[in-house]
């Protein structure tokens, strides 16, 4: 007898998986957002970079951008071309532009995405100057968060902001052996500092910022 698969036990690999897997439980509820927490976090992100700097003009990167949960806003304020999306299931982005975004903003605002599971941010053919990774981190095995923070190092502008979330813990955690979506992965805050700067980035931690999960936030520039 073929036991059924979960999506916690990771068996969810293909298309038609994550496809079938965010028709029954929607494209909010994938990214661990209900509609509270989802308004919540839209608005929290936004606030974040425009309180930082960020202008229309400026290019950001989304990075696990998801079903467009702080793209929505960021594409309709930004211009034309200057938001970048990167997601590994373009399931997600279909359901964004579709349910959230809605395509004549699409069309309007042309944002641009790459679906990668390897961090291919070159292949947005742009230098963002500023950058945002929400919940992204929180999944992300040590290995990944670097190889993430790596690869886009090499592609941003000088003195990119980018702005990560995770979970925070006072000494070395046990986390999953791989990256997993819908499994919790926590870093100490030397541990966040040290992937930054082992990836050319000059962290800059600065803890809480009202997140509804309990993520504290480190700011790297790429100085």
């Amino acid at each position: 007898m073929v036991r059924a698969k979960t999506f916690d036990e990771g068996y969810f690999t293909t298309m038609e998986d994550v496809r079938e897997e965010v028709h029954r439980i929607g494209h909010r509820e994938f990214v661990g957002g209900n509609d509270h927490f989802w308004d919540q976090i839209q608005g929290l992100q936004f606030q974040l970079l425009a309180s930082r700097g960020l202008k229309p003009a400026d290019t950001l990167i989304d990075v696990g951008c998801g079903s467009l949960r702080g793209g929505v806003k960021f594409i309709r304020y930004l211009e034309p071309g200057h938001y970048f999306g990167l997601e590994k299931h373009i399931e997600l982005i279909v359901y964004g532009v579709a349910n959230e975004l809605g395509l004549d903003i699409y069309r309007e605002k042309q944002p641009r995405f790459v679906i990668s599971e390897t961090f291919e941010f070159e292949k947005f053919g742009g230098a963002p100057t500023f950058g945002i990774a929400q919940s992204l981190f929180t999944h992300l095995s040590a290995r990944d968060v670097e190889a993430c923070l790596s690869k886009l190092r090499g592609v941003v502008a000088p003195n990119c902001k980018l702005f990560t979330t995770f979970f925070e813990t006072d000494g070395p955690a046990t986390n999953p052996a791989v990256s997993h979506s819908h499994k919790n992965f926590s870093y100490t805050r030397s541990q966040m500092e040290e992937f930054g700067e082992r990836a050319g980035w000059r962290p800059d931690y600065i803890g809480e910022w009202n997140h509804p999960r309990g993520q504290k936030l480190i700011e790297f520039l790429a100085a």
